[in-house]
């Protein structure tokens, strides 16, 4: 797709589409237009994407992107049951895999947190269940989402008071700048930009997403 730069949003650029977007749609298009933001309910989902986002501290999100398919295969699909079960040859395994990162750290947080995904479940029922209870109010979000704001804003009240949650209950690699990219991919906030094209669509799906609970 040939991106066109726009001359009145900062933020946005225009696609030959005509459609105005977040400026990073240039790099991750089918992600961000049908992915990032869509509220999920899923708990393999969302245990998929806090991991991943672990994985990405320090890197570039695009890298981890583009080995997700590879992350799936090596933690059997993020299913965190069997996560929960790795031991140290499930760590050597992951270590020599090229397809992903290989961190011993972010690797054993992974598997930390998996059993701690567990104990969300029998606290809650469900992880979305837990995760969805620190949605933002609506009067505490922007009505107007602008780069600056964006930019100025890497955390939130929610994402500190998420990110504190799951550290009392022994996750890592969950600081605030890390929950808040969590909430934002996986839908807890609606963060495409004002005038971005996805953003109406994004709000629209929130308006109709049942809150699980």
């Amino acid at each position: 797709m040939t991106i066109i730069t726009s001359n009145e949003v900062p933020g946005l650029i225009t696609a030959e589409d005509g459609k105005d977007y977040c400026a990073w749609h240039a790099a991750m298009p089918e992600y961000h237009g049908s992915e990032w933001g869509r509220p999920v309910a899923d708990d393999v989902r969302l245990f998929e994407k806090i991991c991943l986002e672990g994985f990405q501290s320090g890197l570039a999100w695009i890298t981890i992107l583009r080995k997700r398919e590879n992350f799936r295969a090596a933690f059997d699909g993020f299913d965190f049951h069997r996560v929960a079960r790795y031991t140290e040859p499930d760590i050597g395994r992951l270590l020599g895999d090229a397809g992903i990162i290989r961190n011993r750290a972010k690797i054993v947080s992974a598997i930390n947190n998996a059993r701690r995904a567990i104990e969300l479940v029998e606290e809650a029922g469900s992880l979305a269940a837990w995760f969805w209870q620190f949605e933002p109010a609506a009067k505490d979000r922007p009505k107007v989402l602008t780069l600056d704001y964006w930019q100025a804003n890497p955390t939130s009240e929610a994402s500190v008071a998420l990110s504190k949650a799951l550290k009392k209950r022994g996750w890592t690699f969950v600081g605030p700048t890390t929950i808040y990219a969590f909430m934002q991919a996986m839908g807890l906030v609606n963060d495409h930009l004002t005038g971005c094209a996805c953003r109406k669509t994004v709000e629209a799906e929130r308006k109709a997403f049942r809150r699980p609970g």
